[in-house]
């Protein structure tokens, strides 16, 4: 997968995965992460699916409405990646932390849907519920911060109340967080995820 890979001035800190939204590339997150943690190191990745000519992380039939198997087989391929990158860049593949926005968000939370100790910890900015009607892997120890705006038409409200409900269900540890806003990521988001992450890691 095409990627960035920077090594922090801490190595005790989490790698930040950086995830982004449909259209954008490896380069997008790069600042956000920079407000979240400046001493970690960054692993950002670039979604291996195009759609008219915007990069994702995996196919939709229609807004709102996923390709399950295509979701299915992209997760695997990014946890196998996480795998390799781990052994490539001799970071801890125990110790990573997703910050995904939108599309991004939705293949973070398809990783916890999917893969016990995929991630130590996610910070979803927008994201839907990936899969319904699956068992969750056991998820205690996993902190997950969940930002949502109260007005997005791309993702409803109760979207993502149920993707809480579903990883709590799994025994994460979730943080939610209200924005008056549509589905744009907003500062005072960041600004919130950040004192989140502070305190937990």
């Amino acid at each position: 997968m095409e990627h960035i890979y920077k090594k922090g001035t801490n190595t005790s800190k989490p790698t930040l995965l950086l995830l982004h939204g449909t259209g954008g590339n490896e380069n997008d997150l790069l600042p956000l992460a920079n407000m979240i943690d400046q001493e970690a190191s960054l692993l950002s990745v670039r979604g291996n699916i195009l759609e008219n000519g915007m990069p994702r992380f995996f196919r939709r039939l229609a807004e709102g409405v996923f390709d399950e198997k295509d979701l299915i087989f992209r997760t695997q391929e990014l946890h196998d990646f996480l795998d390799e990158a781990s052994e490539k860049y001799g970071f801890s593949r125990d110790h990573i932390v997703a910050i995904g926005y939108s599309n991004g968000a939705n293949i973070a939370a398809s990783l916890l849907f999917h893969f016990k100790n995929a991630l130590k910890g996610a910070i979803l900015h927008h994201p839907m519920v990936p899969r319904r009607g699956i068992d969750l892997p056991e998820l205690s120890g996993t902190e997950v911060f969940l930002a949502a705006g109260k007005n997005d038409p791309i993702c409803p409200a109760h979207e993502s109340e149920e993707l809480k409900s579903l990883l709590s269900s799994a025994h994460a540890s979730v943080e939610m967080h209200w924005e008056n806003s549509g589905h744009q990521l907003t500062l005072s988001e960041v600004e919130a995820a950040r004192d989140w992450y502070i305190n937990r890691f």
